[in-house]
């Protein structure tokens, strides 16, 4: 096995070996179950195309790093996150940001690997990668919150942002999709100067 092998091989058994764990008396199981749903759907569809899309290792640590914030997230409900709540207490915040950080990663750390497939299967431009990458990112984010949504709807019906985590935020979904376009534009910004100082050297 090569040292790409490897990697992948040691990433997918840290996410695995996390997955079981937090398995293990989740916060709210129904909660926990649903919020693995998509999960598991990634999980599978990446495995069975990764020979084809070849990401490279710094994509893979990137989308080894969402989900196991995910994966803890899930366990804790997102809003009942020990962090979080610590930090809404000592630095006195209004809410749990730990949704909010999972959210801004969400874009921070996909929006690598999803540029990475752009610029090798679209044919796109190096400048028009950046934007729509962007795109694909907050697409995807109000996909997710409108599922969300629509599964709350039909397993807490009323209760809506108090079942989803909300913290008694009526704009949830769209301060969601907000941290996901700050976390692209940072990645993004991130990625172009790097560039930037390797093509002039």
């Amino acid at each position: 096995m090569d040292q790409h092998g490897k990697i992948l091989t040691g990433l997918g058994a840290l996410c695995g070996v996390a997955w079981i764990i937090a398995a293990i008396h989740p916060l709210d199981r129904q909660a926990w179950i649903l919020e693995n749903i998509l999960l598991i759907i990634f999980v599978i569809a990446l495995l069975l195309s990764h020979r084809r899309l070849q990401l490279s290792k710094a994509a893979y640590v990137c989308l080894a790093a969402f989900v196991l914030l995910h994966i803890i997230g899930a366990h804790y409900t997102y809003a009942q996150m020990p962090v979080g709540l610590w930090a809404k207490e000592y630095f006195q915040l209004s809410r749990n940001h730990y949704d909010r950080l999972a959210h801004a990663a969400f874009g921070f750390l996909l929006a690598f690997p999803v540029r990475e497939l752009l610029l090798r299967f679209s044919g796109t431009t190096r400048i028009w990668s950046y934007w729509l990458t962007l795109i694909i990112i907050l697409s995807v984010s109000g996909l997710f919150e409108i599922i969300e949504a629509a599964v709350a709807e039909m397993v807490a019906p009323g209760k809506g942002v108090a079942w989803l985590g909300g913290q008694g935020d009526e704009w949830d979904a769209q301060n969601d999709m907000i941290a996901a376009m700050i976390g692209t534009i940072i990645m993004m910004t991130m990625v172009a100067i790097s560039e930037w100082r390797t093509r002039s050297r």
